[in-house]
């Protein structure tokens, strides 16, 4: 991800200019701040990111005066910012992909979560912090489909009464929480045990 954002931003004029970045949290946690300060120190040019959630993001891309330079969102918001006319279709590049993963305490033991079962195991008797379904959020809403699956029915998932689940967990609630591998990472009293099993396609593209 790091290189196709770079690039993104390289493609900018020569001169030292003033970008603006629209980027949801998919983007913004995936160590996108530290590249940006990289990129202005290197070409001189300052970029600006604007955090919004995605519903948003698709209405400042349309109606923003200017215009934001870069937009990231999931390929099905982009393609309908691109119908809209939001955004240039020659710019439309694949940033990357954010995996759903496990997290757990610092130092905890990590367990083996290689399949469905496997997991299904590891959370049975424990709390597993989430995102809220009810806030709306595409991760929220994907967390909460596959938790509701019958395997994980001896699982407590509690969704967070405040922010998203792994920061619930890094605050001390819970045992383990289920959010973006990056937004794990990014939280030093929590760590990733491993991202989710592919079948449960608990995975969120960025353009």
């Amino acid at each position: 991800m790091r290189f196709l954002v770079s690039a993104a931003l390289m493609a900018s004029p020569a001169a030292a200019a003033e970008l603006r970045m629209i980027s949801p949290g998919i983007v913004y946690n995936a160590a996108l701040n530290e590249l940006v300060d990289d990129y202005n120190k290197k070409s001189g040019n300052t970029v600006i990111i604007v955090r919004g959630t995605m519903d948003k993001i698709i209405g400042q891309a349309k109606s923003d005066t200017p215009p934001a330079d870069v937009v990231g969102l999931p390929p099905d918001l982009m393609n309908t910012l691109y119908l809209d006319g939001g955004i240039v279709g020659a710019s439309y590049t694949p940033l990357g992909r954010g995996e759903l993963g496990l997290a757990v305490k610092k130092g905890a033991a990590k367990p083996d979560i290689s399949t469905v079962a496997k997991l299904a195991q590891a959370m049975n008797g424990r709390t597993v912090m989430v995102n809220d379904p009810k806030g709306g959020t595409m991760q929220g809403v994907m967390i909460d489909g596959i938790l509701k699956r019958p395997e994980f029915a001896g699982a407590h998932v509690t969704p967070s009464s405040r922010g998203e689940g792994a920061a619930a967990l890094a605050r001390g609630e819970g045992d383990m929480a289920v959010q973006l591998v990056q937004e794990i990472m990014n939280k030093p009293e929590i760590e990733v045990v491993a991202p989710l099993p592919l079948e449960l396609g608990g995975h969120i593209d960025a353009v």
